[in-house]
């Protein structure tokens, strides 16, 4: 408005009219994305384009994760149709054009210890860059969040696909920021895809568990699968409530 000499009321009459000749969008109030013509068939531009600036203008740190996290990495089997971001904060999602854009809620204290320069990667993008998981980080955030990274089948397929590459050393220090059922649940997926380092290194906070959790937790009991008794991972603490299916 400064630039251009004008006031509040005539810069939203006009950024108003520019979002109807879609020339403009608005994701959030007070922030405009220029539309450029190869744009405009989708209705923005890929989101690695705009969150950084959009969360700066939010004043709330950030990550990118999860299923778009994995295909960056080398999930070749994750078409992530959903563009989803960890933050510290409860954020509407934001759906523009084909694009939709989901925020998982990280609670402040292990947002902070998680979201480490080491243990994060970048999206360089022509807008600058974009904040996202590194490998270890998305491997454990699927185990967290393992609901919005397509269930269980879908985070043991990430797991198979990029466990790996993962740091030993790293994987073990970023885990004790995370449920002790999300590591579990992460040990027993990387050992089951023969990643045995990767798997030792999450032992030690495993065998701190004092009772046994259900692989799957969204199947919600034993009595509700018929009365039915499955087997048990001793040195994982698990119920393998469910059987585990990837693609080679």
């Amino acid at each position: 408005m400064a630039s251009l000499g004008q006031s509040t009321k005539t810069f939203l009459a006009a950024a108003e009219r520019l979002i109807k000749k879609r020339r403009l969008v608005s994701p959030k109030r007070g922030f405009y994305i220029i539309l450029r013509p190869e744009d405009r068939a989708t209705g923005a531009p890929e989101p690695a384009r705009w969150i950084d600036p959009l969360m700066r203008h939010m004043g709330v740190d950030y990550r990118i994760s999860l299923l778009r996290a994995a295909a960056f990495h080398g999930s070749s089997h994750q078409a992530a149709m959903v563009f989803q971001v960890i933050a510290p904060k409860q954020i509407p999602p934001i759906v523009i054009g084909r694009h939709n854009v989901r925020f998982v809620y990280q609670t402040a204290i292990a947002f902070a210890a998680t979201n480490r320069q080491e243990w994060l990667d970048t999206i360089k993008t022509d807008f600058g860059y974009a904040k996202i998981s590194g490998l270890e980080l998305t491997l454990l955030d699927c185990a967290r969040y393992f609901h919005k990274a397509s269930g269980i089948n879908g985070v043991a397929q990430i797991v198979r696909d990029l466990g790996g590459k993962a740091s030993a050393g790293k994987l073990a220090d970023a885990a004790v920021h995370y449920e002790n059922s999300a590591i579990r649940r992460l040990g027993y997926l990387l050992e089951l895809s023969g990643h045995e380092r990767q798997a030792r290194a999450l032992l030690p906070i495993a065998a701190k568990a004092k009772s046994f959790k259900p692989l799957d937790p969204s199947v919600k009991s034993i009595a509700a699968l018929g009365g039915q008794l499955h087997e048990t991972d001793s040195k994982w603490k698990l119920v393998i409530n469910e059987t585990v299916e990837t693609d080679f």
